[in-house]
């Protein structure tokens, strides 16, 4: 039989199951040799045979499918970063995501963005919603308060605002960016359905946008530097990082920080004027 060491998903579920309460389930706790559930109850849990649940705990048998991990982590009622690495132990990767619609964040997740006062930072969807922002992102970049709630998309407003392209100082750089990145975000969460909307959108709407995403480019973004025009400001320059929200695949918090002391004065007076 092979040892813990080469045999880690055994091992995984052998554990999870000796922290389930069997009485909690309507399982006879009687006498039993060991703590938890035994092998044939978390197979009836899980709706899989038992013999093959005891071959998965001792090794045999082959990789399991993505169904049965499915079963199993709904069986042992794992959490979600529970279930993420049943799937690395049993597949060697994570489980396919399925893309959640998402519509606001909680109180902490906007406090953090109301704690950058000079720095404009949103929360975007894979497909680049954006469905929170601060002041200075309000003041700077878009105003999405004032928007339709269809239309607070980064996408959108790069190929078919006018004041969005007239502020990039080298817009067909940016477009060409945030196509790559819609590309590879909205594949990483799972969002296939909602990226072929909006792909079909803008596409109507913009040519330019249709022949980005027909050069089928990928493009990480971590980070990075962009240049915006400000009508009476002038250029500001800004440093960007890209940050994930733990738990959420969906979403990524987007921060711009002035990258100089200039910029940083730009900003300060802008929000100044723009004081509520």
């Amino acid at each position: 039989m092979p040892n813990t060491c080469e045999n880690a998903l055994g091992t995984f579920l052998r554990d999870r199951r000796s922290r389930m309460e069997p009485a909690a389930f309507g399982f006879p706790v009687g006498r039993r040799r060991t703590p938890g559930l035994r092998r044939e109850e978390v197979a009836l849990r899980s709706n899989i045979s038992p013999t093959w649940y005891s071959w998965l705990e001792q090794g045999r048998g082959g990789a399991p499918s993505a169904d049965v991990l499915d079963r199993l982590a709904k069986g042992l009622m794992l959490t979600e970063p529970e279930r993420e690495h049943l799937f690395i132990l049993g597949l060697g990767r994570p489980p396919i995501t399925h893309y959640p619609a998402c519509d606001d964040v909680t109180p902490r997740l906007q406090r953090v963005l109301d704690a950058l006062p000079l720095s404009p930072a949103i929360i975007k969807t894979a497909t680049w919603d954006v469905v929170a922002w601060n002041r200075a992102a309000a003041t700077l970049l878009t105003d999405y308060a004032k928007l339709p709630r269809e239309e607070r998309n980064v996408l959108r407003l790069i190929f078919t605002n006018p004041r969005s392209r007239a502020a990039q100082e080298d817009w067909w750089t940016v477009a060409r960016y945030v196509v790559g990145a819609l590309r590879a975000d909205a594949a990483r969460a799972g969002a296939s359905t909602e990226m072929t909307r909006l792909v079909e959108d803008l596409s109507a709407l913009s040519p330019e946008f249709a022949a980005l995403w027909r050069e089928n480019d990928v493009v990480g973004h971590a980070d990075g530097q962009k240049r915006l025009r400000h009508p009476e400001h002038g250029l500001i320059e800004l440093e960007f990082s890209v940050f994930a929200v733990d738990g959420r695949p969906d979403l990524g918090m987007l921060v711009y920080n002035p990258a100089t002391p200039e910029s940083a004065r730009r900003i300060e007076a802008l929000l100044a004027q723009t004081a509520p």
